[in-house]
């Protein structure tokens, strides 16, 4: 059986991988990553990746691709990066007779079902309803969330951008950054906040003149040097940025949850989840999950786990390839 060529394209890195297609779980041949802008574009970069793997695009069967952003005619402009995914344009370079084009977390909600248990990390057990709707959030360069629901025998992803959606402002120092987003950008929405820029901006927003570890907030490094100092407790500005970002990502988790009464689970993807596995583990994050009065006893009820497979988006958009 011809192999599966699967692609998960955010706004910084882009992973591409082949697959042995199965029914069960699609296996991973080979991956590599790519800078996002560092092609012309998604064909030359998948050009490029089958020459470093000596792939010839005649073994592949299927391709489908997660991106960044929303899915309008079967092309995506990432959010966060000005690169466009077009699948028409993937299909044409691979003589492909279709390429299937998800949003990445709809390709990461997809990978959900098929994850083993040593893939993910509990941060609470509750009880899973198996028919109940599964939430995905993943912060990153961005804030992505999407639902799974279960229809007939198998499960049917929806992508979300509610990433995009305003910030809900809860304590006195969510208030702080609320204001100084709101000057800087108009309107704060939920990823100026909860995802690796937005560590950076809560906090210049919380700490605007610096702080003990000398870190440069406009630098791309910024948020791994946040967490570092964090973890270390070097800096005392750099604790309550964190503490302030883990915060915001629990209450944001807890607030999806309700929306698609997630009886099913939560589950916490993207690249900066398992960096700060031990924050998310504190146990701040929950406490502010299930602050959701009058309904903490559903949200106490809900599994929520923390998905460590760094290929899951890859996985999720190769199966999707077997089970459509």
């Amino acid at each position: 059986m011809a192999n599966v060529l699967a692609g998960d394209v955010g706004g910084t890195w882009t992973r591409l991988g082949i697959f042995e297609r199965r029914a069960a779980r699609p296996a991973l041949v080979t991956t590599r990553s790519y800078g996002t802008r560092d092609f012309a574009g998604i064909e030359s970069m998948v050009a490029a990746f089958l020459r470093d793997v000596g792939a010839a695009p005649s073994s592949l069967s299927a391709a489908c691709f997660g991106a960044a952003g929303p899915v309008i005619d079967d092309a995506v402009v990432l959010t966060n990066t000005p690169v466009r995914v077009d699948a028409r344009a993937i299909a044409d370079g691979l003589g492909l007779a279709g390429v299937a084009l998800l949003n990445d977390l709809e390709a990461l909600a997809y990978a959900v079902p098929v994850l083993s248990s040593d893939e993910l990390s509990t941060i609470q057990e509750g009880r899973a309803d198996p028919s109940g709707a599964v939430a995905i959030i993943a912060a990153g360069t961005g804030l992505g969330q999407a639902m799974l629901q279960r229809v007939g025998e198998r499960f049917v992803a929806k992508a979300s951008e509610g990433g995009r959606a305003d910030f809900a402002a809860r304590t006195e120092r969510d208030i702080t950054v609320l204001r100084a987003l709101t000057r800087e950008c108009g309107r704060a929405a939920v990823e100026h906040v909860v995802s690796g820029p937005g560590l950076a901006n809560i906090h210049r927003a919380l700490h605007p003149s610096g702080c003990d570890a000398g870190i440069d907030m406009t630098s791309d490094g910024a948020p791994g040097a946040i967490s570092e100092a964090a973890t270390a407790h070097t800096c005392t500005a750099c604790v309550e940025a964190m503490e302030t970002f883990i915060d915001a990502y629990g209450a944001e988790a807890g607030n999806l949850a309700l929306r698609l009464v997630a009886t099913g689970g939560v589950y916490v993807g993207g690249g900066i989840a398992p960096k700060i596995l031990g924050w998310l583990q504190s146990g701040s994050f929950l406490t502010a999950f299930r602050a959701k009065t009058p309904f903490a006893p559903l949200l106490e009820s809900i599994p929520v786990k923390v998905i460590l497979n760094a290929n899951a988006g890859l996985l999720g958009a190769a199966h999707f390839c077997a089970v459509t």
